[in-house]
């Protein structure tokens, strides 16, 4: 899967045919362009989604803080404070759990369906400026927003419980 895939899946939503660089110069080719880095980072960093999710070591830099990779797109949770791309806390190391960029060939199929629609829904105003297919794509969006979180969330198969007292005491 790559990005002109991306674009290409989104535009065949539409009823337009696929693109096959996002260099050309169609108008279907320049907002792939523009926009495609854009909706990824976007739909990466709405969710802690679990293979976008994890927990990265950061470590003090020479000015004393600790800088945000350019590569994480959202601190989820941090024992210190957020502020621009830095964390303000004590220490020298800390570790974060943080949303960070995938490459487009890691990305399960549920979530290139969710990023094809939100492409599609993207594209429709520029290419086709048709309300009713516009409004079509947003209640798809929608749905499919919800079912691929759905998805995402059941993919984490949990500890579960191995040993807490009340439970022990129950039994």
């Amino acid at each position: 899967m790559t990005k002109i895939d991306l674009c290409s899946m989104a535009l065949l939503k539409l009823g337009e045919q696929p693109i096959e660089t996002l260099d050309s110069d169609t108008p279907s080719a320049k907002l792939g362009k523009t926009l495609v880095d854009f909706v990824i980072d976007n739909l990466l960093s709405a969710h802690p989604w679990n293979f976008a999710c994890g927990i990265r070591e950061l470590v003090k830099n020479q000015d004393g803080v600790f800088e945000i990779p350019s590569d994480i797109l959202r601190i989820v949770k941090v024992h210190g404070k957020v502020s621009k791309n830095k964390i303000i806390a004590d220490g020298n190391k800390i570790s974060v759990l943080a949303i960070s960029r995938v490459d487009v060939e890691s990305f399960p199929s549920y979530f290139v369906s969710l990023v094809t629609t939100k492409l599609a829904m993207e594209f429709c105003m520029p290419l086709l400026s048709d309300q009713t297919v516009f409004r079509t794509m947003v209640a798809l969006y929608e749905t499919e927003l919800q079912t691929t979180k759905f998805i995402d969330s059941t993919m984490n198969s949990g500890t579960g419980i191995e040993s807490f007292s009340l439970i022990d005491a129950r039994f």
